[in-house]
């Protein structure tokens, strides 16, 4: 079997590198286009067919789209993948305008985060540009049930996390004696003021916010953020360090884009997840170190961070809300560090890669199969199924 990936970037996403790695070795033949970018060498070192491209869908550079549109044509009489594998929007968008909504070769989207479902406007746009060789694959609950919601059919919806690998236990250590650690681990994603966005995606200053709350009963709190600006939105960076230290410059620490995050947790008493919008976010990595966790309830994080079991729920945009859980976790340790064992369990079973990576193959299996049905409907053995 044959797998071309989509991705439109290659700094990031390791999450897709985790999954083409663990493809590669169950058999399958993966390629990906992807910008230039450093991501690129690891995926060769897995085994995977770097093809340099980038197919993100171009909004502010319309004219480039024909090009584009021939370039994957070409990529695709070249590789003849069995399916075609996109992991953004954009690449979707691009892959389904180029190939046509009748293209011969099964495609699928596996659904990184459901920001685009929130809005009327960019569903739509995703949606009417599918055909018949579309399917889904949510990384999350949620998505999987709006796309349900909006008139997919079921069996062209799947529900597959992306995967982690098993990370070592949790060594604790604090290295500010007599302080509490708030850490919060998130790229800095600017508003985007097309979706009336005011504050960033991943909710730095509602956290700010928060831990000003939290530092009126306990003052020795130390906040933490780690991840600095996202595809080059420097503005946005300082404007939230500006912020954060307006607020108290002393106990609002920025580290900027690290690569010891595994170590970092390792210092914090909670970690946070204040997102307006995410699939599962960083909540995978902290409950998989043992770390006591607060998130939002949107998105994903339900499905990892369950109130009163796992962690600790809040409604987004509720600096309040934030403020009570992260005291009721530093000041009830035991019951955070129950929360957060029965999240390390839960994280363990649901995002181990190399399940999730079989998954993703049984969809192919699945999706082969289906497209193997409509293209001879009349087969013994698919005689009663229709077309979706």
């Amino acid at each position: 079997m044959t797998v071309l990936h989509l991705l439109k970037t290659a700094v990031g996403a390791a999450w897709a590198l985790r999954q083409m790695r663990e493809l590669v070795a169950l058999g399958v033949r993966v390629h990906v286009a992807t910008p230039e970018g450093p991501m690129q060498a690891a995926y060769r070192a897995a085994g995977v067919t770097v093809h340099t491209a980038n197919y993100d869908f171009p909004v502010a550079a319309p004219w480039r789209l024909p090009a584009m549109c021939r370039s994957l044509r070409h990529l695709v009489v070249e590789v003849r993948p069995d399916i075609i594998h996109s992991h953004f929007v954009g690449t979707t968008l691009t892959m389904r305008v180029a190939l046509g909504k009748d293209s011969p070769v099964p495609r699928i989207f596996q659904v990184p985060g459901p920001l685009h479902l929130e809005h009327r406007v960019f569903r739509a746009a995703e949606l009417t540009t599918s055909g018949p060789a579309d399917y889904w694959v949510g990384s999350c609950e949620w998505t999987c049930r709006a796309y349900k919601d909006a008139g997919v059919p079921d069996d062209r919806v799947f529900l597959s996390y992306y995967g982690v690998d098993v990370r070592r236990p949790r060594r604790r250590c604090n290295p500010v004696a007599g302080m509490k650690v708030v850490g919060m681990v998130a790229y800095m994603y600017a508003p985007k003021l097309h979706l009336g966005q005011r504050r960033g995606l991943k909710g730095h200053e509602d956290l700010i916010d928060a831990l000003q709350l939290c530092r009126r009963e306990m003052p020795n709190l130390l906040g933490v953020f780690v991840g600095g600006a996202w595809n080059g939105a420097r503005w946005y960076e300082d404007r939230v360090m500006r912020y954060g230290r307006a607020r108290d410059p002393q106990r609002n620490v920025f580290l900027g884009t690290r690569t010891d995050v595994d170590d970092l947790y390792d210092t914090f008493d909670v970690a946070v997840c204040p997102s307006h919008s995410e699939n599962v976010g960083a909540a995978v990595e902290s409950l998989l170190l043992g770390v006591p966790t607060v998130a939002t309830n949107v998105g994903g994080l339900p499905d990892l961070v369950k109130n009163h079991d796992t962690g600790w729920l809040v409604p987004p945009r509720r600096p309040d809300a934030l403020a009570r859980a992260i005291l009721d976790a530093l000041t009830h340790g035991r019951k955070a560090a129950n929360r957060a064992r029965s999240g390390q369990r839960l994280a363990r079973k649901m995002f181990d890669v190399t399940t999730t990576a079989a998954g993703i193959l049984t969809i192919y299996t699945k999706v082969l199969l289906e497209s193997c049905a409509d293209r001879h409907p009349a087969s013994p053995q698919y005689a009663d199924r229709g077309v979706a």
